[in-house]
């Protein structure tokens, strides 16, 4: 039997047409999201609603001080001074690759910026099952809070909107990111 390695591995995907590559990515991203779904289900049938959503916010804080530093650590990015480079880097998080619709909106002085999901995969499916819309709002700020400070503390998190918050008719939640004033 042979033995792999990640070498292996990574010869391997270089092999891979460059569609084919980015196809094996999203597969991934999706199963990952697939798990937390799953997870998540299996949690509230059990313990509900209120533990599961504890359990979930508790982990994605912690992944997202995880994902902040992996990223930066991989994209080769050593301090991030403005909102710009924050939300690149939010936008390679497996949880922006997994939105199919979302924008991205940085001021002019680059010490703020917006991000919003117009279609939100998870919501989406949970209304397909006939499942309410989930309240997000605190999983989702405890995650971006904990990945903006991670990256500079000197970073704000506003939620502009969120479920359980009313849904806007084009997009299911928005986030405000901006440096605070040093002084």
């Amino acid at each position: 039997m042979e033995e792999l390695e990640e070498k292996n591995d990574r010869e391997m995907l270089k092999k891979l047409p460059t569609e084919k590559l980015l196809d094996v990515l999203f597969l991934h991203i999706r199963n990952l999201w697939r798990v937390d779904g799953l997870y998540f289900l299996g949690i509230e049938e059990k313990f509900g609603t209120e533990a599961a959503t504890e359990i979930d916010a508790n982990c994605w804080k912690i992944l997202a001080k995880i994902e902040a530093r992996d990223l930066k650590r991989t994209l080769g990015i050593e301090t991030v001074e403005n909102a710009e480079t924050l939300l690149y880097l939010l936008r390679n998080t497996s949880w922006a690759l997994y939105q199919t619709k979302k924008a991205v909106e940085v001021d002019a002085s680059k010490k703020a910026g917006r991000f919003r999901v117009v279609s939100c995969k998870v919501q989406e499916a949970r209304l397909r099952k006939g499942l309410e819309i989930f309240p997000c709002k605190r999983v989702r700020y405890g995650y971006l809070k904990s990945f903006a400070e991670e990256l500079n503390p000197n970073f704000e998190v506003k939620c502009v909107v969120c479920p359980p918050d009313e849904k806007p008719q084009n997009y299911w939640c928005e986030w405000e990111f901006k440096l605070k004033d040093k002084g």
